[in-house]
């Protein structure tokens, strides 16, 4: 069983056009929210029919696609490298638009160190270590996200079952721990380069070792 999750409310909400590098193009309605448990400024983008996706959603009807996607300031806005989180945040948006969903844009810098904390793990990796290593060598936990907001959002939104757009499968056993119905994993991508192999390499290996865990719902 879960602890009922404090009550958050929509702050604000507007329209608002969205294009990327390549040209893409569309809009999202954009909410902010206060009473998030951290605090913290995070934002949920509705993509596509949105409204029908979510009120058509029953037991018997297809839910609507989310992707809840941490924030990358080098990744999403200057184009790194260094990961896949730009390419991963580009594809989301066009699949979720296309599905009718929600993008759950999650201040979590660093799987949730920080930005200058995430900036010294990248130079423990040029070290020698790989992305987990190099946050624990740092007094880190491996992965310190916790998606209790992501939980908040979606209830505030309506949202009580989703197709979970993510390769990462402790996203769906948080998702699930916090009374969320994932009704399935949707992969995504994989954007490999020369500069993100081992840190692609880390990830998957990592996966593999959360997904062994036993699953609580």
């Amino acid at each position: 069983m879960y602890a009922p999750l404090p009550a958050a409310t929509i702050r604000t909400q507007v329209t608002v056009p969205l294009r990327f590098p390549d040209g893409y193009a569309t809009t999202a309605r954009v909410f902010s929210f206060d009473g998030l448990v951290d605090g913290r400024e995070h934002l949920a983008f509705g993509l596509g029919d949105w409204v029908g996706a979510r009120d058509r959603d029953g037991v018997d009807g297809v839910a609507p696609l989310v992707r809840p996607h941490s924030e990358c300031l080098t990744g999403d806005v200057f184009g790194s490298q260094r990961c896949d989180c730009g390419p991963q945040l580009r594809e989301a948006v066009e699949r979720i638009a296309d599905a009718g969903g929600f993008l759950l844009y999650l201040r979590q810098e660093g799987r949730g160190i920080g930005l200058y904390p995430k900036l010294d793990a990248y130079a423990l990796q040029d070290a020698g270590l790989d992305t987990y290593q190099a946050n624990v060598a740092l007094g880190h936990g491996e992965d310190e996200r916790d998606y209790t907001v992501a939980a908040q959002m979606l209830a505030v939104l309506g949202v009580s079952r989703l197709a979970l757009l993510s390769n990462n499968p402790e996203k769906a056993e948080q998702l699930a721990r916090l009374g969320v119905t994932v009704t399935e994993s949707v992969p995504t991508g994989l954007f490999v380069s020369p500069a993100n192999a081992g840190y692609l390499a880390a990830k998957a290996s990592r996966a593999a070792r959360t997904a062994d865990r036993p699953f609580v719902a």
